[in-house]
């Protein structure tokens, strides 16, 4: 486990600041952050105050890019400096909180849909040698019958076109990808899939287990998803920060392994802690009542905890929880918790833990919204089985045995009041919860007031310095 938890202060004293870098060309950010269709989409929905959302690689330019739009527009730019959750999804929460209504968001995007606000995706066109890029695709596609489907990061969207006339006439079974917005139109089509904003349409009948794919960008959580969720297909990319091609030798078996033992360790839990991890992704409340639905059918507590960003430090003060889902969009969901004190899994895992008529597949799924009712994968609870019928299970970490019945589900629809009981004979009424009963088990329960009790004292000259490291630390005392 890494040291997240203390530290002596040295980096955080000694660390010099400096300006971001600006990964926009200088002399063209009319061209690299597309003025003119930001400005041409700001003015025909009429809007007034619009919300730039920039992630930390690019704010340098953010400036000079408000004050261009508001000279382009007449309306009042608001410039989002940090964002609430991940720089991937858009931050309804932050430009609401300016009165916006609208948001441009720049840079890289996991095309999740949003509820409420109009968003315009400007990724950066980041340059690409499509010749090279073509080369390399030559070099491990050399049979041109070769069923390939392209996919790629959104900042290289804008040249897959030229790679496409490129490629096309040389392979007849070459698929591109291409990047969607928001929800399906109508009904799906057969055949045709539909996932991380991406759409494309698979000819061959048996499926995509005939087609690999040529994923063009740098490797990160957008590869890792789709290596997981189509993980019957194999994968090369290029890179082309490096002009350099490679089959990915990342064990997906591995992976899945390691994924794998998290649902185990999920139904061993009995509490967990559902960490919201988007305010913005569309149908997230929805899950939300979803998985404590689940949770309580499956005889585990949860709470639902908003803590902006995960780290290893935040969630260490939930001790009394067993385990954590992140409930966030499809890049950040896999979360590598390896250096956390709990495990974090996500929605999926949590139902292949915890609902007995989910069963894998060999599919891997990272878009919550596919598990919600009316989806393409949900799967409805089964009924409820008496405790004394249930099969006991055997856990494959601990080795003991644990139940795994599900309960009956609420005959109305108001809460049971089973959290207040009789504390004595005053009638005095105390909350019974884990929380409450681990916090009672602790050494140390916090502060306590003891008014009355305390006698009254001069004040003295405390400890100096900072908390990590007063000045008199490790002196003896007289």
């Amino acid at each position: 486990m890494a040291t997240a938890f203390s530290s002596d202060g040295a980096a955080a004293l000694q660390r010099e600041l400096c300006a971001a870098v600006a990964a926009a060309p200088r002399g063209d950010l009319d061209g690299f952050y597309e003025m003119g269709r930001a400005a041409a989409f700001v003015r025909d929905g009429g809007f007034r105050k619009v919300a730039l959302q920039f992630p930390d690689e690019l704010l340098a330019d953010a400036v000079e890019v408000a004050a261009r739009m508001e000279a382009a527009t007449g309306a009042e730019m608001y410039v989002l400096g940090d964002t609430t959750y991940g720089s991937c999804c858009v931050d309804e929460v932050a430009a609401e909180h300016a009165g916006a209504e609208a948001v441009l968001h720049y840079g890289p995007a996991c095309l999740s849909p949003c509820r409420k606000l109009p968003v315009l995706h400007i990724f950066g066109q980041q340059p690409l040698d499509v010749g090279r890029c073509a080369e390399v695709f030559r070099e491990l596609y050399p049979e041109q019958q070769s069923r390939v489907v392209v996919l790629s990061d959104v900042v290289y969207a804008h040249a897959m076109g030229e790679l496409e006339q490129q490629l096309c006439p040389e392979y007849p079974n070459i698929i591109f990808s291409r990047l969607v917005y928001g929800d399906p139109p109508g009904p799906a089509v057969p055949r045709e899939e539909w996932k991380f904003g991406r759409q494309f349409l698979v000819e061959s009948p048996g499926g995509l287990q005939d087609y690999a794919m040529f994923y063009v960008g740098a490797e990160g959580l957008a590869l890792t998803s789709f290596m997981l969720t189509w993980n019957c297909c194999p994968f090369s990319s290029f890179n082309p920060t490096t002009s350099c091609g490679r089959r990915e030798t990342l064990n997906v078996n591995r992976a899945l392994m390691r994924r794998l033992y998290l649902v185990e360790r999920a139904r061993d839990a009995r509490v967990v802690g559902i960490l919201v991890g988007t305010l913005g992704v569309a149908g997230y409340l929805t899950l939300l009542q979803h998985l404590r639905e689940l949770l309580r059918r499956a005889g585990k507590r949860s709470y639902t905890l908003a803590v902006g960003k995960p780290n290893p430090t935040k969630l260490a003060n939930f001790l009394e929880v067993d385990i954590f889902v992140l409930v966030a969009c499809t890049q950040n969901s896999l979360l590598d918790s390896s250096d956390f004190y709990r495990p974090v899994v996500t929605p999926y895992e949590l139902e292949l833990a915890c609902n007995p008529a989910r069963e894998w597949t060999g599919n891997y799924l990272t878009d919550f919204r596919d598990l919600l009712p009316g989806a393409c994968a949900h799967v409805e609870l089964p009924p409820a089985v008496p405790a004394a019928e249930a099969i006991p299970d055997i856990s494959l970490i601990t080795g003991e045995m644990r139940v795994t019945h599900l309960c009956d589900p609420p005959t109305s629809q108001l809460p049971p009041s089973t959290t207040l009981a009789c504390r004595d004979q005053t009638r005095a009424l105390v909350e019974i919860s884990p929380a409450a009963s681990f916090l009672e088990s602790r050494s140390w329960r916090g502060l306590e007031q003891q008014l009355g009790q305390t006698p009254v004292s001069r004040a003295v000259q405390g400890r100096r310095g900072i908390a990590i490291a007063y000045e008199d630390e490790g002196c003896e005392q007289p």
